[in-house]
């Protein structure tokens, strides 16, 4: 696109443009058409409930496709790194214009093609090429910067420039994850970025020779008698020009109107009514909500968007579901780290000893829940993931293909083993009933520790259950060699499809990528799914 866009500007109609401009004038196009396209793509990887339809639909139809879907944030990344790649060649392309349109006013030459062109329209204004209109003779201090601030084109392009600047910068990991609500609040200068975007071309500042002007003026013709133009006995009148019409909008209508519905559908969702069933305090400060909702379904691995309005009217924040769809209730963890998730903890009675009424617990907002990779887990003999399985197993689930789980959990301290242990410990009960204990094997990582624990640890070490879990497998510490990890399951399990799964870094997430494409050989084809929210 780039490079068709920066021939288009190489024709005759935009001769006597790159008379006064020179190369500038398609290094100036050619990264508008690609930011047009790139502005298309940008909404619609946050379009939530387009995307879960579309894995929906093309789930039976293709597993790999509907993984590519879970790459949403990712895609939206990259298309926001080309915005702001072409944005940059754009402005630096219009700086030179801007210069070019100067100088050619200034240098008040009747016998230089670029004087000459810059005086058609002086008078009238009606058919000008050169957009900086001021008599020099008259007004000599007149610059770019002026005319930068006085043109639609030129408001605009500071308006969008500025929003681009404070989006990209806010969106830092060390921005994101230390300060969310400057994150999410710069974020929505979107909408300022994507009104000035519509807006700008309607100045038509760039223009070309009209289509009737090239019947009677012909650049190749007539341009060495640019000092005879329009006089009797001359055939080459002077040359009329016109700006193209603004065509950004036609990119970007469909996206907006696409995620104006998308906003539309989350606010109905936001009003259906909410009600919290239980609250539990975890350790290290992890809160527990069991929510119902009339109509509420869910799968396991899937997420849903949270809003407390007595924390922010404005803010949503994503949790993955930690309950089982069997349940009759759906349950989110949430660890208290941030602001919002402070108040939120506030809100629910955290801070006060005595036990909070139901009357009492704030009013929430849900809006999902939304699929993930996890939810392909069932369609897999052998699963290495983080996740609920075992209730679809026991009920002998026609859709779950599943019959062996490598389970692996790393925490940095030991507190966080207490969130999920009893249900671990509850599992592993129910598996020793059943006969069942090789369906699951679990595999605890301790990654951080102090001298205490350890001399602790060493102590009970011979206890028959494990001194931080409880459970019979003892947890581990450091952290796991994937490589012997993936080598020891692919032994055990030749000629298999191997589904990995993970909800966690993405320096996690490279290393268990990377070992997918190593190990699948021999048979044995490691597929990799990670949760992108």
């Amino acid at each position: 696109m780039f490079v068709q866009f920066y021939m288009n500007f190489l024709t005759e109609r935009w001769f006597y443009t790159r008379v006064l401009l020179g190369d500038a004038l398609s290094w100036a196009r050619a990264p508008a058409a690609c930011l047009n396209f790139n502005c298309m793509l940008i909404l619609l990887p946050v379009c939530r409930n387009l995307l879960s339809f579309l894995r929906g639909s093309i789930q039976c139809c293709s597993r790999t496709a509907a993984r590519q879907l879970d790459r949403n944030i990712t895609f939206h990344k990259l298309v926001a790194y080309m915005i702001a790649f072409h944005t940059a060649v754009h402005i630096i392309a219009h700086l030179f214009n801007f210069e070019w349109f100067m100088g050619a006013q200034l240098y008040r030459n009747s016998s230089s093609l670029p004087f000459v062109l810059s005086q058609i329209g002086t008078g009238d204004n009606a058919s000008y090429l050169n957009p900086i209109r001021t008599d020099q003779t008259i007004v000599p201090n007149t610059n770019p910067t002026i005319v930068m601030f006085t043109t639609i084109a030129g408001l605009t392009g500071v308006v969008i420039t500025l929003a681009l600047i404070l989006i990209i910068t806010s969106s830092m990991e060390v921005i994101r994850r230390s300060y969310f609500e400057v994150f999410w609040y710069t974020h929505h200068l979107f909408i300022i970025f994507f009104i000035g975007l519509v807006f700008h071309g309607f100045g038509r500042i760039v223009r070309g020779q009209t289509a009737t002007s090239l019947l009677e003026n012909k650049p190749s013709q007539c341009k060495d008698q640019f000092e005879s133009w329009g006089m009797n006995g001359t055939f080459c009148p002077k040359p009329e020009f016109a700006g193209n019409p603004p065509m950004t909008w036609k990119w970007v209508v469909g996206p907006m109107i696409l995620y104006v519905c998308e906003r539309l559908v989350r606010f109905y969702r936001s009003q259906q009514k909410v009600v919290i069933t239980k609250v539990v305090m975890h350790p290290s400060k992890t809160l527990e909500l069991q929510m119902k909702r009339k109509g509420f379904s869910m799968e396991v691995g899937q997420y849903v968007f949270m809003q407390c309005p007595c924390v922010s009217q404005l803010e949503w924040h994503p949790f993955t579901l930690t309950s089982a769809p069997e349940e009759d209730h759906f349950s989110v963890h949430i660890r208290i780290v941030g602001d919002w998730t402070q108040g939120l903890y506030e809100a629910c009675g955290g801070d006060k000893n005595e036990t909070q009424e139901a009357w009492k617990l704030p009013k929430m907002a849900i809006d999902g829940p939304f699929g993930t990779a996890s939810e392909d887990v069932f369609g897999y003999e052998v699963v290495m993931l983080v996740g609920s399985v075992w209730y679809k197993h026991i009920q002998e689930n026609q859709n779950v293909f599943t019959k062996k789980i490598y389970f692996y959990w790393l925490c940095p301290e030991t507190q966080a083993f207490e969130w999920f242990a009893d249900l671990l410990q509850s599992l592993e009960g129910q598996m020793t009933e059943k006969g069942m204990v090789d369906f699951l094997s679990y595999n605890i990582y301790l990654t951080r520790w102090k001298e205490t624990e350890a001399a602790h640890f060493r102590v009970h070490h011979e206890a028959e259950n494990d001194p931080i879990t409880g459970l019979k497998q003892k947890t581990l510490y450091g952290k796991p060699n994937w490589d012997n990890e993936f080598t020891t399951i692919g032994t055990k399990h030749p000629e298999k499809k191997v589904g990995v799964f993970l909800c966690g870094p993405t320096q996690l997430a490279d290393v268990l990528e990377k070992q997918c494409l190593s190990h699948s050989e021999a048979g044995v084809k490691f597929i990799f799914n990670k949760e992108n929210f």
